[in-house]
């Protein structure tokens, strides 16, 4: 007797839901910079959920840009300068660091 298949439904999944502590944005931070320490798209994209998680909105008041231009510089294909980075990253209460490889 055959058994009847059940198809499969899948949800969009996005990081930005699951980031809701301080410490978890820390840590999806430390992770993609390990994942990919070389790849600016895929930081830019992780940033851009961080900021998807804090509200845009929010975050765009407090770097002086657009909502629309932080979701076009930290998107998947964005490539926001080193500025943008910098201003995204102080207005979530966040430090660039640097040590050794």
């Amino acid at each position: 007797m055959a058994t009847k298949r059940r198809k499969e439904t899948y949800t969009h999944w996005d990081p930005a839901d699951n980031l809701k502590s301080q410490a978890d944005i820390r840590a999806y931070l430390i992770a993609s910079f390990a994942e990919a320490p070389d790849d600016a798209a895929y930081i830019a994209a992780a940033l851009g959920d961080v900021a998807r998680a804090r509200g845009m909105t929010n975050l765009a008041k407090r770097t002086g840009l657009t909502r629309m231009g932080l979701y076009k510089a930290l998107s998947k294909d964005g490539n926001p300068s080193f500025d943008t980075v910098l201003k995204v990253l102080h207005a979530l209460g966040l430090r660039l660091t640097a040590k050794p490889a």
